[in-house]
């Protein structure tokens, strides 16, 4: 498997690992995300802006992530351990539902982390849905710490902030 930036020509096929990881995660009454986020426009200019990553297996998308320095402003409620506010936000992590358990949501956030020392970053930041269990215990064994918790979109419950120290 390799991970790299995503271009345009991706697109379609990223919207397909979207499509299988959103019906997998509605099957198991996971609402984080539905029909209209993450969707082709939001991803598109993460490709554009060139933050967006896919593993790849074999011509195949199995998963992606978008990782770059913009938060949501409800991150300013939470007590950071990182002071320096030198750090990588990781936003819409994803693996295909055929591909789940085999590690490859594991492989992208190691790879940030070699994002994160490559740069000169100090740590991640991130948040999950309350509503994904697997998500939390996910983080969790990855060894990021939960600061609290934000209210990030309307008609949705709370969402945990996670961060990790990058030495």
């Amino acid at each position: 498997m390799i991970i790299r930036k995503a271009n345009t020509a991706d697109l379609g096929n990223i919207m397909l690992m979207y499509k299988s990881c959103v019906k997998g995660m509605l099957k198991n009454g996971i609402d984080q995300w539905d029909k209209s986020y993450p969707n082709a426009d939001i991803i598109l200019t993460d490709i554009k802006d060139r933050t967006y990553f896919i593993a790849e297996l074999n011509g195949e998308i199995l998963g992606g992530i978008n990782l770059d320095e913009k938060q949501d402003a409800t991150y300013l409620s939470i007590e950071w351990e990182d002071k320096t506010n030198n750090f990588l936000v990781v936003h819409r992590l994803a693996v295909k539902e055929e591909n789940w358990g085999e590690g490859i949501g594991k492989e992208l956030m190691l790879f940030v982390e070699e994002v994160v020392i490559e740069e000169g970053y100090q740590s991640i930041r991130l948040d999950t849905y309350s509503g994904n269990p697997k998500a939390i215990e996910f983080y969790n064994r990855l060894g990021y710490t939960e600061l609290g918790k934000i209210n990030l979109k309307a008609n949705k419950n709370k969402y945990h902030c996670f961060e990790k120290i990058i030495k």
